[in-house]
């Protein structure tokens, strides 16, 4: 596999990858979308397909598209190591072009959800003076780019968040015992099905970031976007949806090559 494949499959497929996940979030989220408040269900399926599309777009790089699976991968001996940091900064620069690309396609639900008196607080959008006393929900975006916990514990939440990855990452290395899997191009489905089981199951106390890039590149974006009133990007949560993977990922594959 060359550098090439490397830098081209990862930025491509986590781009994509972002474009559809973050989609979902903007869709369920912002005012005058047709699926605001479609719930929690369509988010985690939405994620599962936008990594099923992801993948396969990657395939030429092996799809990793995380630096999680990627870290776990290197320390089961199925990547060099002296490709991580490319896989790694190509799955970053993917994630931000991604986030970007979820802005410019919900734009006008952006300006419409963040001018809107009811959403951000009694005020005049016009005068760019927003009461953020008035309402709880003022600056509510951030959640379509990057993940925060409902309950926020840092014990609690980087062990979420460790728990989550570590069931992600011992999935995917565990179908290389399946004769064909990954061949057939079924190893990608079942990694799909896994992320929405995750989503369903693991993901209602952090919002199961389960990917470095994933989290951190969308942030950066929504830190930078020129958005009204959109709040914060709450950097001092921002560590725990990078550490939590990358650990999770580093005990999974301690333990399969301990158990299997």
């Amino acid at each position: 596999m060359s550098s090439s494949d490397i830098f081209i499959g990862e930025t491509i497929g986590t781009a994509v990858l972002i474009l559809l996940g973050g989609g979902v979030c903007a869709a369920v989220t912002l005012k005058r979308s047709k699926a605001q408040n479609a719930g929690w269900v369509a988010i985690t399926f939405g994620w599962g397909f936008a990594v099923l599309t992801g993948a396969y777009i990657a395939a030429r790089s092996g799809a990793h598209l995380n630096p999680a699976v990627t870290l776990g991968l290197a320390i089961d001996g199925r990547v060099d190591w002296s490709d991580v940091p490319l896989y790694i900064g190509s799955q970053m620069l993917g994630a931000i072009i991604g986030a970007t690309l979820v802005w410019v396609t919900y734009y006008g639900q952006f300006r419409a959800h963040l001018t809107d008196p009811e959403i951000v607080g009694s005020a005049n959008p016009s005068e760019g003076m927003v009461d953020q006393t008035a309402t709880p929900q003022a600056g509510p975006v951030l959640g379509i780019f990057s993940t925060g916990p409902e309950v926020r514990n840092v014990v609690q939440n980087l062990a979420t968040e460790i728990i989550a990855t570590a069931v992600l990452v011992l999935a995917i290395l565990t179908q290389g015992q399946t004769k064909g899997l990954g061949v057939s191009g079924t190893g990608v489905l079942m990694t799909a099905f896994v992320v929405v089981g995750i989503g369903l199951s693991l993901g209602g106390p952090t919002g199961y970031a389960i990917n470095p890039a994933r989290d951190l590149g969308p942030r950066i974006v929504h830190a930078l976007l020129p958005l009204p009133n959109k709040g914060g990007s709450d950097w001092g949560y921002a560590w725990i949806p990078v550490a939590g993977p990358l650990v999770g990922a580093a005990l999974a594959a301690g333990l399969h090559k301990l158990a299997f």
